[in-house]
């Protein structure tokens, strides 16, 4: 049996760094892909980590805003090494993504209306709808367990779907109906998390870092507070200057503080939080459309690292088309680089902050009901990023019908594309009826892409 003292588990830096570098370009097909990797690797393979001890991360990571995945690497890099291990395990995990998504953001912008590249596009966008349809079906599945959270499901598609009410607002009212029925100790929202070990797997006790709290959990919170300031402010300074010295109407500007909103606000994963980006980068600032939108959708999905990495590539065109007095391809790196700064330093401060404290955060039950009605109102986040992604791809048009404060997308009919309707049927059925993997489905989809649009 390994000793339960996370300080004298064994397990050299120089291993870990290999383990997380592996990880990191391992990490393909969403969150759940993510975490399934970590799991076989360092549950299963290196036995670092015990199942439930595993679980308990996870849970956690599922509290906080942005991607669980990473923020889960960061959390067991810190408990396998300190300040140290979770930054190596944080920053590898996003590397190789953001190298990838800047390559190709590019390449888009040089070359994407070429018309190999446009047609292979034009198949990507049929894989991104079932992908995101396939997700409200997976999440609702896992979420939607009890009549009250099919109903907050259902009213938060219509909020954003019908009244255009902003993201924010979905989630913090949902949050407030689960805190409160938590708190009056109503069952509709009990429970949430990942549940328990199953039978036969690792246990805690036998995994190299034991059961216990390590000694770095255990300081005083005075001397825990020093990395979150830190963190804290690399986050909070650049965007201060960006805002002073860039001219108001700057696109680095509205990058540096639209996104930095974004982070404290992606309860829910990518997908919920994906609607609220494109609302805003489409119907707000303009700085890309629909198309390129779903685009960019796929991008990410074909890389590795977390999926909200695509909001490097809508910084990169933000700053890239509003690049004040820049070159554009210069304004787009560094719109990209900022974005990507804003969007991923609070993981880390998130991680630092509260890790020492997850026991106690677990244990609120109202708090843990506030995360349930959050995932059932994400449900109904994602069906209404489905539909959106999914009528812009289908038609060339739309128009909308109002009235009072409903607003409802009607495709314009004369506009339908039917190669982007027959191929997204075809997708459906691949990642529905023969679960086809979502790397067979990108590649099957942007090579009938091509064959469709050159044939």
């Amino acid at each position: 049996m390994h000793s339960t003292a996370a300080t004298d588990h064994g397990i050299p830096f120089r291993d870990a760094l290999h383990v997380w570098t592996r990880i990191a370009l391992l990490s393909f097909g969403g969150p759940a892909g993510q975490i399934a990797v970590m799991h076989r690797i360092l549950v299963d393979e290196k036995k670092w980590i015990g199942e439930e001890r595993f679980l308990h991360a996870l849970n956690f990571c599922m509290l906080l805003p942005g991607p669980e995945a990473q923020q889960l690497a960061i959390y067991i890099g810190w408990l396998l090494h300190r300040v140290k291990g979770g930054l190596v395990a944080g920053l590898l995990f996003v590397l190789p993504g953001m190298i990838a998504i800047m390559a190709l953001s590019w390449l888009y912008v040089l070359v994407g209306q070429a018309a190999p590249v446009a047609a292979l596009f034009f198949g990507l966008k049929a894989a991104v709808v079932a992908i995101v349809f396939q997700a409200v079906v997976r999440i609702g599945a896992r979420a939607l367990g009890h009549p009250a959270k099919i109903a907050i499901a259902a009213a938060a598609f219509l909020a954003l779907f019908l009244l255009r009410v902003p993201f924010p607002m979905v989630i913090l009212t949902a949050g407030l109906i689960g805190w409160f029925a938590g708190r009056a100790g109503l069952p509709a929202f009990a429970g949430g998390g990942h549940g328990h070990a199953k039978p036969g797997s690792l246990r805690d006790e036998d995994s190299a870092l034991g059961t216990e709290i390590p000694d770095h959990a255990r300081r005083r919170w005075r001397s825990m507070a020093l990395v979150p300031l830190a963190l804290l402010a690399a986050w909070l300074l650049p965007v201060a200057l960006v805002v002073a010295l860039a001219p108001a109407d700057s696109a680095f500007a509205t990058i540096a503080t639209f996104f930095s909103k974004l982070a404290m606000l992606t309860f829910g994963g990518a997908y919920a939080v994906l609607a609220w980006v494109s609302q805003a980068a489409v119907d707000q600032y303009h700085w890309l459309s629909p198309a390129e939108m779903l685009d960019g959708l796929g991008l990410a999905e074909s890389t590795p690292g977390p999926l909200i990495m695509v909001t490097q590539y809508v910084g990169f065109l933000g700053a890239y088309r509003h690049p004040d007095g820049l070159p554009p391809l210069l304004a787009g790196t560094l719109g990209g680089l900022l974005t990507t700064w804003v969007t991923f330093v609070p993981c880390f401060l998130w991680i630092f902050a509260g890790a020492p404290f997850v026991e106690r955060l677990r244990s609120n039950r109202a708090l843990a009901a506030a995360l349930a009605a959050i995932t059932a109102a994400v449900v109904g986040v994602i069906l209404n990023l489905a539909l959106w992604f999914a009528l812009h791809y289908w038609f060339g048009a739309l128009d909308e019908a109002t009235a009072g404060p409903i607003r409802l997308p009607l495709p314009d009919i004369a506009t339908i594309d039917w190669a982007a309707l027959l191929l997204s049927a075809a997708a459906l059925i691949a990642i529905f009826r023969f679960r086809l993997g979502i790397f067979t489905l990108l590649g099957g989809c942007a090579l009938a892409g091509l064959l469709i649009r050159l044939v």
